[in-house]
């Protein structure tokens, strides 16, 4: 009885090995499901732009409380920034 599970144990890991070699037939094809972190490619960004991102988290990922902590902090600096740009241009028209 115990050669016969001996060979049952063989068999199988000789079928666990078939299959991890590939030649149990093909894996389904694969596609990237992550959703885009869509910021725009061209033109100024804009703090509306970096609060609207949303990126993808993975086993051992980041925190996402810390990435949203400085995408906002960001979106504000960018915002201010645009303000204070906006008003020297201002200032320079009316010069």
């Amino acid at each position: 009885m115990t050669w016969f599970f001996a060979i049952v144990i063989v068999l199988l890991m000789g079928g666990v090995a078939v299959v991890a070699a590939g030649r149990g037939g093909s894996l389904a094809e694969t596609w990237d499901d992550r959703p885009d972190a869509r910021v725009q490619a061209d033109g100024p960004l804009t703090g509306a732009d970096l609060r609207a991102v949303r990126l993808t988290s993975a086993f051992r990922g980041y925190r996402m409380s810390e990435v949203d902590a400085l995408l906002d902090r960001l979106a504000v600096e960018l915002d201010a920034h645009h303000t204070h740009d906006a008003r020297d241009v201002g200032d320079r028209d009316s010069a």
